[in-house]
This record gives C-alpha cells, sequence and structure tokens, in this order.
C-alpha cells in the first residue's frame, strides 16, 4: 500500500482500520505497528503547563516551584553545552547586546521562605556564571532588568539602580515569598545602589555580597560574612585575555573601509592617481592600521600592570610608538621621512584610542578619572587622525 494512502487511515479500536468514509481496508493483526505506521511515532512529552503561545520555555529551567504568589521558574546549575557555545559566541561579541534572560524572580534547590535571596544582572553571562556556582543550595535569584549589561557596567549606567531594585522586589511580591527581608547584592553594583534608599523603599535590608561570583557559595556559608580577598577587585592576565576578542570582533566592520581608503590615497601623485603606488604605499599604511590595532587592542591590555603612566591613552601611545619604530626599522629605505612620520602617528593614535576602551573593565581607574582622560585625549587623537591623511598625500608630491 502507498504511503498516501497509509496517511489516509484512521486507526480505530476495533480491531480493523477504515479510511475516512468508513470502509473497512484491512485487518488489524498487530494495533502497534498499524499505530505506528498510520499515526506516527509515539507522542512526546507532554507541553508546560506553563508554556504560552509565542513564548518557549528556557532550557535552563527545569521545573517550577509553586508559590503564595504563584508559580517560579526553578532553574539548573550545571551548563549545557549549548550554554558554553552561546558564551564562546559573545566572548566575540557575536549577539552580545541580545544575550539576556527575563527579569524576574528565579528559584534554585528547594528554596523555602527562609531562604537567602540573591539580587543579579539579566545579561545571561552573569546569569549563567552565577548559577553554576550555586550547586547543592536553595537560594532565590532575583532578576533585575538591566539592558542585557552586566553587574558594573550596569551600575555605572544606572540600569542596576536603586529604582530597579525596588520595582522589581514590588513587582516580584517578594514580601510574600520569603520573610527575612533582606536581599544580597554584589559588591560592583554599589555604584548605582543606595541601601539606605532600599530599604526605604521596599523595606528590604541590603547585603553586599562578594565581588565574584565563585566566592558566593563561601559567602553563606560563613553567615553572610566576606573574607578580605572577596572584597578585591582584580584585573588578572586571564580576565584581560578574555576582553580581547570582543574588541577586535568590534573593529572588523571598518577593516574594508580603512584597506579601501589606504589604497585610494596611497595612489594620489603627481601622475594624479597611479595603481602601482595604491598598491605599493597602500599595503604600508594598512599594516600601520593593523599594528595600531594590534597595540591597543592586544598589547596594552596584556602588558597593562607593568606599562608606565596612569592613563590608558598613554599607555596605549607607548605600545604603538614600540611597533611603530619597530615598523620603520624593518621598512628601512622604503618609506621617506614624511611618510615614517605620518606612520608613527597612525599607529600611535590608533593604539592610544583603542587602549581606552579598556578603562572601564578594570579597577584602575574611576568614573571620574575616565572622564577627564577622554576629554583630554579624544580631541587629540582626533586632530592627530585629520593629519594622517594629508601627512601621507603629501608626501607623494614632496619627495
Amino acid at each position: 500500500m502507498a504511503t498516501q494512502e497509509l496517511k489516509e487511515i484512521c486507526c480505530d479500536s476495533g480491531g480493523t482500520s477504515r479510511n475516512p468514509d468508513g470502509l473497512e481496508l484491512l485487518p488489524v493483526h498487530n494495533q502497534e505497528s498499524v499505530d505506528d505506521v498510520c499515526c506516527g511515532p509515539p507522542a512526546g512529552p507532554a507541553s508546560s503547563e506553563h508554556e504560552r503561545p509565542g513564548y518557549d520555555l528556557c532550557p535552563f529551567v527545569e521545573s517550577f516551584k509553586q508559590t503564595p504568589v504563584g508559580a517560579v521558574p526553578k532553574v539548573k546549575t550545571a551548563l549545557t553545552p549549548g550554554d558554553r557555545f552561546n558564551t564562546f559566541k559573545v566572548r566575540l561579541g557575536l549577539n552580545r547586546d541580545q544575550y539576556k534572560v527575563a527579569p524576574g524572580l528565579y528559584c534554585l534547590g528547594d528554596a523555602t521562605e527562609t531562604s537567602p535571596v540573591l539580587v543579579t544582572a539579566n545579561y545571561k553571562l552573569t546569569f549563567d556564571n552565577l548559577r553554576k556556582e550555586l550547586s547543592g543550595l536553595a537560594v532565590w535569584i532575583l532578576v533585575l532588568d538591566t539592558r542585557g549589561i552586566n553587574v558594573w557596567c550596569a551600575a555605572g549606567k544606572k540600569t542596576f539602580s536603586t529604582q530597579e531594585v525596588i520595582q522589581r522586589v514590588k513587582q516580584t511580591r517578594l514580601g510574600e515569598v520569603v520573610r527575612h527581608k533582606k536581599l544580597i547584592l554584589p559588591q560592583l553594583s554599589a555604584t548605582g545602589v543606595s541601601a539606605k534608599l532600599v530599604h526605604r523603599g521596599c523595606d528590604f535590608k541590603v547585603i553586599w555580597g562578594p565581588i565574584r561570583a565563585t566566592d558566593i557559595k563561601a559567602f553563606l556559608q560563613s553567615d553572610m560574612r566576606a573574607e578580605r580577598d572577596m572584597r578585591m577587585v582584580t584585573f588578572t592576565l586571564p580576565e584581560r585575555l578574555v576582553l580581547i576578542p570582543v574588541e577586535l570582533y568590534f573593529l572588523r566592520k571598518y577593516l574594508l573601509w580603512i584597506l579601501l581608503a589606504s589604497f585610494f590615497l596611497s595612489g594620489i601623485g603627481t601622475d594624479l592617481f597611479s595603481i602601482q603606488m595604491a598598491w605599493r604605499r597602500g599595503l604600508i599604511i594598512f599594516t600601520g592600521c593593523l599594528l595600531g590595532i594590534l597595540a591597543g587592542a592586544v598589547a596594552a591590555p596584556l602588558l597593562l600592570p607593568w606599562l608606565p603612566l596612569r592613563a590608558f591613552a598613554l599607555k596605549g601611545l607607548i605600545t604603538g610608538l614600540v611597533l611603530a619604530i619597530t615598523m620603520l626599522l624593518g621598512l628601512g629605505h622604503m618609506v621617506d621621512l614624511i611618510e615614517s612620520i605620518t606612520l608613527i602617528l597612525l599607529i600611535v593614535t590608533i593604539s592610544s584610542y583603542l587602549a581606552m576602551n579598556f578603562t572601564g573593565s578594570t579597577p584602575y581607574t574611576s568614573p571620574s578619572g575616565v572622564e577627564k582622560e577622554m576629554r583630554v585625549a579624544i580631541p587629540i587623537q582626533a586632530g592627530a587622525m585629520l593629519l594622517v591623511p594629508i601627512g601621507w598625500v603629501a608626501a607623494s608630491f614632496i619627495f
């Protein structure tokens, strides 16, 4: 019998199979095999009672816990291969702006009305880093709407704020779920949250937790007392390394325009435009751009603790100057004086500007210090970049 005909059979429980017109087609000797052929594969698991049209249950939700305010998602502590792959993509800058979880109340383990409440950002990388450190614990997790930004940056941008904490506590009716009236906030959120105003606004006391999620279990087990090293902000080599791929990824969209501009400017000369000059000089200045990126986005963060001077713009200037001199030594007599000066200006400026991107990731500077540095450095960097095309084109006319 053809497959299409089998699909049209309607199985009944009377030992025969009938088509939609009610005509008997064949005796059923093995009802299970006929069901497999006629009615498709065995049914999968039933849909969750919490599913809604247009919404999917997140893979990190394993079940739901009934509370006085309704069902609360219960999350897993183990990260799946999908979680790790998405973390890898986000570290490269892919889909970074949309990597977030829904704000609200979650639970972990057999949380009760006496379980602690941890407050975090809705950036999924932050959420994942927290939940994977909570294995074996029973806690509530209150996720704020930080627009998909991590705790430290969100506090600086005022999305991890006093008002957001108060609003989220009231919206989730947290006071009906727990009775201890305590919130554990990450220490890095302190710049955006006033503990006094939170208590006044929602009657919950703020307890400042440790800086790193890896310390949260020890913090809870020691009756919410933080050791000195739990309060210390670090910026180690591995912590600096993970920032580099994101910086490089964001620069990719500019490389084609830089390449085109390099070859166009390099071909301008006394013959109006020379393909030979565009190729030879274009490769040189484009290489200079790449070295500037390498100096500011890779060398500067890697060597950060050992570079002199406090300002990041000056640290980038140093790494850029070293690579610029190295390039000129390699080129030898292939470039003249004006071209050499222009290349130094180009590499140093790019490096200085890119190094400043790391100011918001480190404990080396304060927000006011960053603002002051940028007010001084950016106009100088902009002026220097205006001189680069002028110097590069002028060199082909003078020599």
